[in-house]
């Protein structure tokens, strides 16, 4: 599935764990489609899980957070993924081509 909202950013912290922020702004007429690509993207994640899900510092292998937050009439999304380089890259590379 082609993400038409969520836009990711990517961050390394050089030995070998990244940060995939995938984030969307959008109006509330819209909010249902974002949230219909996060819960795609949950799911590619933890369908290829590197191991379980859990703070990286109490022994887990990967994570992930969502913060949604309104201002107005725009709603921000916010999905961050936490976990090994190679699969988050794997994950951005499903999801963008």
């Amino acid at each position: 599935m082609p993400l038409n909202y969520l836009i990711f950013d990517t961050s390394d912290d050089g030995e070998g764990t990244g940060t995939w922020d995938a984030m969307a702004s959008v109006r509330a007429s819209q909010l249902p489609e974002v949230m219909e690509e996060v819960q795609s993207v949950l799911a590619w994640v933890e369908r290829h899980s590197p191991g379980p899900r859990g703070p990286l510092d109490e022994g887990g292998a990967w994570d992930a957070d969502q913060l949604v937050q309104t201002e107005g009439d725009w709603t921000t999304v916010t999905l961050t993924i936490t976990g090994p380089w190679a699969w988050g890259e794997a994950l951005v590379a499903h999801f963008t081509g």
